[in-house]
């Protein structure tokens, strides 16, 4: 066993099977052992997987395009802050940055950064809410179990038991539909805890949402996902074991933004209808024709430097496009 694994093991030992939202939290984020607090790079070729923060600087000038508009539209307010949840290497948030050098840009990480208490501005969430540790939920007839994680002859296993929490239930009622008989999904509390901590320190602005994920009607009776959206990535493989190996794979479940918004509008949040990347950057673009983007009458902005721009903005459009989707929500501040 890893020293991971014993620490897990040992917690199964001494209190019973856990949650897999528990065994998730320990995979990856034990303050040693986590895969997001070990000292190596999860991204790129020599990583585990891409994400859009590796397409530098289109992504990041693109998102500041946006970015730009939105706090025109909100009159410039002084100290305009730019948050980046879950920043990673803060690629984007260093581009924004340079794009932007009046706001202040703030990256937000496990172990860096922190959320303003209180804020005018914009908060980008790449990747962030997928990456939160989750409980794991099946019906069963007319009732709900839940997917602990115990300990096994052979390593680690499921074991069905009933829910761990009173507010997956309620959680379950308000944010899934007409599950199917033995259909399996994600309730992720902690996205909802997250998605407070921002309205809460938001005053006024956006909160800007890039993921994978789906509404409650695309589930609905096992249409997608009917054995749930758990993943583990590994050297760039996907895999549905997402037991194996803590630490040492990244584990992720997809974002029901169904819940994000529903609950984001009780918490002053007003959504936009959900859009996919690729129509939300075009419709960026089609302001320029993405020339800015792509750096175009910049001087050094050579005939390589300019292929490189226009395949990265390629992958952003088709590579990556229709897989991930984009959620606004804007706070209007209390005086308005």
């Amino acid at each position: 066993m890893t020293p991971l694994e014993k620490e897990i093991a040992g917690e199964i030992r001494r209190s019973g099977p856990i949650t897999f939202r528990r065994f998730m939290e320990l995979a990856l984020y034990h303050p040693e052992h986590g895969y997001y607090q070990r000292p190596r790079d999860p991204f790129g070729v020599e990583g585990d997987f891409y994400t859009n923060s590796q397409l530098q600087p289109v992504w990041g000038r693109l998102l500041a395009q946006q970015i730009e508009q939105w706090c025109g539209e909100m009159g410039a307010p002084p100290n305009f802050t730019v948050v980046e949840m879950g920043a990673g290497r803060a690629e984007t948030s260093a581009e924004i940055q340079r794009w932007l050098p009046a706001a202040r840009c703030i990256a937000v990480d496990v172990s860096s950064g922190k959320l303003p208490e209180k804020f005018s501005g914009v908060v980008v969430c790449n990747e962030f809410f997928d990456a939160l540790p989750a409980h794991s939920i099946e019906r069963r007839g007319k009732s709900l179990v839940e997917h602990h994680v115990a300990l096994g002859e052979s390593g680690f296993e499921w074991l069905q038991g009933e829910p761990s929490n009173p507010g997956l239930l309620d959680y379950m009622e308000r944010f899934t539909l007409r599950l199917a008989e033995g259909q399996k999904t994600e309730a992720n509390l902690a996205a909802l805890d997250q998605l407070e901590r921002i309205a809460s320190s938001l005053e006024a602005g956006y909160l800007l949402t890039i993921d994978y994920g789906y509404t409650v009607e695309e589930i609905a009776g096992g249409r997608r996902f009917p054995k749930g959206s758990l993943m583990a990535y590994q050297k760039h493989q996907a895999t549905e074991d997402v037991l194996a190996d803590p630490g040492n794979c990244d584990l992720t479940a997809h974002v029901n933004f169904t819940a994000l918004a529903e609950r984001g509008e009780e918490l002053g949040l007003a959504a936009a209808p959900l859009v996919t990347q690729m129509r939300f950057l075009m419709e960026l673009g089609e302001q320029d024709n993405f020339a800015a983007a792509l750096g175009a009458g910049e001087a050094g902005n050579e005939a390589e430097d300019n292929l490189k721009h226009r395949m990265q903005l390629k992958t952003l459009l088709f590579g990556m496009g229709e897989t991930f989707q984009v959620l606004v929500q804007r706070k209007q501040s209390s005086g308005r």
